[in-house]
């Protein structure tokens, strides 16, 4: 893995937006698969002042969501679609119609996750993953303990998860329990992973991702094993 290490995380945004850039410009019809969460929110936003300057050209990405909460209404503000619509889709001008989605209000979650599945091969496989770092090391929703093979699944979130997202929506009592999650096996699978970690609280879940043992317990630990993965971290992180 290669360490990047910016000063703040307004060092951090631009430095991820200036990376996601450069793989659009190196492949404009990338499969680039899209993390929400609060540490890229600030990359995004950079991303759409450098497309607005005429840096680089979105318009023929194939776009997926990385994960999804399950059991909500399909407009419920906590939905992780809205989110990344809001944040990505929108501020690119984007066509929503051509990501390919995990449905929030699916009726059939292993269905969903196998069309997915299915949708990510036919891509060819992610050219670029954009990933944030949970608190217990999850990437997306692969909670602890989670197999390196492991495919789009439907996941129970645990404890921890669920704290960490009630931030999010105004408690604990509010933050589904059940999600879908793109599986490890696919973003393992990708060309190219870009890792962005922010904050105090990620330093010790950091040092175990990148020097620690490479194991299901801390599912982030296996972009050890990837050949092309670029973390990017502030100085509170790293």
């Amino acid at each position: 893995m290669k360490l990047v290490i910016e000063q703040d995380y307004a060092a951090l945004s631009l430095a991820a937006a200036r990376f996601i850039a450069g793989a659009v410009v190196e492949k404009p019809e990338s499969a680039v698969v899209v993390a929400t969460g609060n540490t890229p929110i600030g990359a995004y936003e950079q991303l759409a002042l450098l497309q607005k300057q005429g840096g680089f050209d979105p318009s023929r990405l194939n776009l997926f969501q990385l994960d999804e909460y399950l059991g909500l209404a399909a407009g419920d503000s906590r939905t992780l679609w809205g989110w990344m619509d809001r944040a990505f889709i929108q501020p690119l001008g984007l066509a929503a119609d051509n990501v390919v989605r995990l449905h929030c209000d699916t009726t059939d979650a292993d269905s969903t996750c196998q069309a997915y599945d299915a949708a990510v091969a036919a891509a060819g496989g992610f050219d670029l993953c954009i990933l944030g770092l949970g608190p217990n090391g999850h990437l997306a929703f692969n909670e602890p303990p989670a197999a390196a093979d492991s495919n789009t699944r439907k996941v129970i979130l645990t404890e921890e998860s669920i704290v960490s997202n009630s931030a999010y929506w105004g408690g604990r009592d509010k933050v589904p329990l059940q999600a879908m999650t793109a599986g490890l096996a696919q973003i393992l699978g990708s060309k190219r992973i870009l890792l962005l970690v922010s904050g105090a609280k990620k330093r010790d879940i950091l040092q175990r991702v990148l020097s620690g043992p490479v194991t299901s317990d801390v599912p982030a630990s296996f972009l050890q094993l990837h050949g092309n993965v670029t973390v990017i971290a502030d100085k509170e992180a790293a």
